[in-house]
């Protein structure tokens, strides 16, 4: 039987109305009216969302892919991707066009080396999963030297470090999923999701101690 989670549907529900409030504040849209919230706190709420959203959707995929469903992996390979580019124009609003650019294949990069560490863990290919962590944890770095050329108070080993957390909570997701243990997956996917707070939340923070002017309280 076709293994369905419903922790992890009421979560991606859950998100899903948290992201449609908290990403309106990257493309201009509306703010909540009773003032309730900072600029700063929509940003912060914002990439948690979009964040979180990252990780059930990869889960949602490689799941997908393990149980050779192409028709849902398609699908969940397109909302992953839209995801992506939403990311990206979060930087973009945030540090222009130009960076918005080099953000998307940075972050679809590394969404092709887990699709190649899925697919060596479905053919059992023990090299290629091999070569795909190798790629993954060098990622880490380039992502981490992205983000500090942007936000120069974020150094890049810090970043990195963050990145490759989250690049080895997915992996075990991957790895129960293939191992058809629903409960371990359930709760790797738990994990990770949780993770991405520790990225989401410092980097709104630094993102309004650059940009001051940008998050002022309303």
């Amino acid at each position: 039987m076709r293994h369905k989670s419903f922790l992890t549907l009421f979560l991606m529900l859950a998100l899903a109305l948290s992201l449609s409030i908290g990403s309106k504040s990257f493309a201009g849209g509306d703010h909540m009216t009773d003032g309730s919230f900072s600029k700063a706190s929509d940003l912060r709420l914002a990439l948690n969302s979009l964040l979180r959203e990252h990780v059930f959707l990869a889960a949602a995929a490689t799941d997908a892919a393990l149980g050779e469903r192409n028709a849902e992996f398609q699908a969940a390979a397109g909302s992953l991707d839209a995801n992506s580019v939403d990311l990206s124009k979060a930087v973009g609003s945030v540090y222009g066009l130009d960076a918005e650019k080099a953000f998307l294949p940075l972050w679809r990069k590394h969404i092709g080396f887990f699709v190649d560490y899925t697919v060596g863990v479905a053919a059992n290919d023990k090299a290629k999963q091999e070569k795909a962590v190798a790629d993954l944890v060098q990622y880490t770095k380039d992502f981490g030297a992205f983000i500090h050329s942007a936000s120069p108070s974020h150094p890049t080993n810090v970043v990195a470090e963050l990145v490759k957390t989250h690049v080895l909570t997915l992996k075990a997701v991957v790895d129960a999923q293939a191992a058809k243990n629903w409960a371990k997956a359930d709760s790797e996917i738990r994990t990770a999701a949780g993770h991405m707070q520790m990225i989401a939340d410092p980097l709104a923070q630094a993102i309004v101690n650059q940009f001051p002017n940008k998050f002022a309280q309303r």
